[in-house]
């Protein structure tokens, strides 16, 4: 699938979650979303974006902008991940990886210098009429969060 760009409007979904419940996109329209896809919970890099947005969660929550955390994990390995790493909002499972394809957050990319097909690290804003306000891929786990700190203008450039 092609990757989303501004303007885009953002695929529908519903996924389990790490906590027993269901994650549905059409429930958080008229906020905004920022969802961010990752390969493997329980990795070092993994861990290291998740606990940046867990220290942001705050601060994004306060200007009206929920957090997804989404990977291909099942639902009691993200719930352990989220236990282990104090993270407080939602992590959506998509084992299939349906909505992973459909966001242009899986496919082929670069790992240690082969080309693989998998999860490609990503972030997605979805605004609150459900189009794409922002979309990055292939960001790294480090500097990535404080960098859309800045991009969504909650901190100084």
């Amino acid at each position: 699938m092609p990757q989303l760009a501004v303007g885009d409007v953002a695929p529908d979904f519903t996924l389990p979650s790490a906590d027993g419940t269901k994650i549905h996109l059409a429930d958080l329209r008229g906020r905004s979303v920022v969802i961010f896809f990752f390969p493997a919970a329980m990795t070092p890099g993994c861990t290291l974006e998740a606990q940046d947005f867990e220290v942001l969660h705050p601060e994004l929550e306060a200007a009206g902008y929920e957090v997804v955390g989404i990977s291909p994990d099942t639902p009691e390995k993200l719930a352990a991940f989220a236990a282990a790493s104090g993270l407080t909002y939602p992590l959506g499972s998509d084992v299939d990886r349906s909505v992973l394809l459909a966001y242009g957050a899986y496919g082929e990319k670069k790992l240690y210098g082969k080309v693989v097909e998998g999860v490609i690290r990503s972030t997605v804003v979805v605004g609150p009429d459900g189009t794409v306000t922002l979309a990055q891929y292939n960001v790294k786990a480090t500097g990535h969060v404080a960098r859309l700190r800045r991009q969504l203008g909650l901190a100084e450039a």
